[in-house]
């Protein structure tokens, strides 16, 4: 970024790469929240798994820091895998269409599996099975891991796990990922932000960075809430997976070029 902004070490960036999402992220979920789109019952079991994971990973980062190539293309691949999981072909899923089988409340049942019904602000209604870990608690916790360790991955899985394993609609399924990501990266965020204070003060923290990155995400996250719905599912699903894929494409350059060619 230039000599005007100095990040002393790895943990001054993830730190500063943190706290920014915790407001951009937070910024959509009011948007979100307005529109009456997060699951909060669906985004417990991610926390449970993500949160003490993420502090884990934020607590390790000053051991594990040293091997910061290995850990850049682990996050590739696991960019590259899960873009192959989006992009590929999939039965179409209803996407705010009511169901005609509903029962009071929540409680719908639909092919042998418990529904959940979401009414957004604007009387759209959004029927889905309920969401469940299982063997998805894994990539879970691999994400909640690198949150803390690089400053992302916890939205990274649990997006893909509510749209293509859960068939959670597109609307709900990033609104309630919003919540996630926002605990998750809180609880990692607070732990890097204090372990710098912690070894070299306040002045230790890259304030002249977060001056402008804050604000530019709390404008992007109310942009978000307002274009959702604007593309079709099945669109904007291709569209995560390719930028999955590019991230995970230029993330694994980086980490080769550093490896052998720096």
């Amino acid at each position: 970024m230039g000599p005007e902004y100095p990040l002393q070490s790895i943990s001054a960036a993830i730190g500063v790469a943190l706290l920014t999402e915790v407001f951009g992220f937070s910024s959509g979920f009011v948007g979100y929240y307005r529109k009456r789109l997060i699951d909060f019952k669906s985004a417990i079991p991610f926390i449970i798994i993500g949160v003490p994971i993420g502090i884990v990973g934020a607590i390790l980062l000053g051991i594990l820091g040293q091997y910061e190539e290995v850990l850049r293309g682990s996050y590739a691949f696991l960019m590259l895998v899960l873009s192959y999981i989006i992009i590929r072909h999939h039965e179409p899923t209803t996407d705010g269409q009511e169901s005609k089988n509903t029962i009071s409340g929540n409680k719908d049942f639909a092919f042998g599996k418990l529904m959940r019904t979401i009414k957004d602000r604007d009387g759209r209604v959004y029927n889905y099975p309920v969401p469940y870990q299982g063997k998805g608690a894994l990539a879970t916790g691999i994400g909640g891991f690198l949150t803390g360790l690089l400053g992302v991955g916890i939205g990274e899985v649990v997006m893909p796990q509510l749209v293509k394993r859960n068939k959670v609609p597109i609307p709900v399924a990033a609104a309630t990922s919003v919540f996630i990501v926002i605990v998750v990266v809180a609880s990692a965020s607070f732990t890097q932000i204090t372990t710098l204070i912690a070894q070299g003060g306040l002045n230790s923290v890259p304030w002249n960075v977060v001056v402008y990155t804050i604000p530019a995400v709390i404008i992007g996250g109310q942009i978000g809430p307002r274009l959702q719905g604007k593309v079709s599912q099945r669109s904007m699903e291709k569209g995560i997976g390719y930028l999955f894929l590019l991230i995970g494409i230029a993330m694994a350059w980086i980490a080769i070029r550093n490896t052998f060619f720096i």
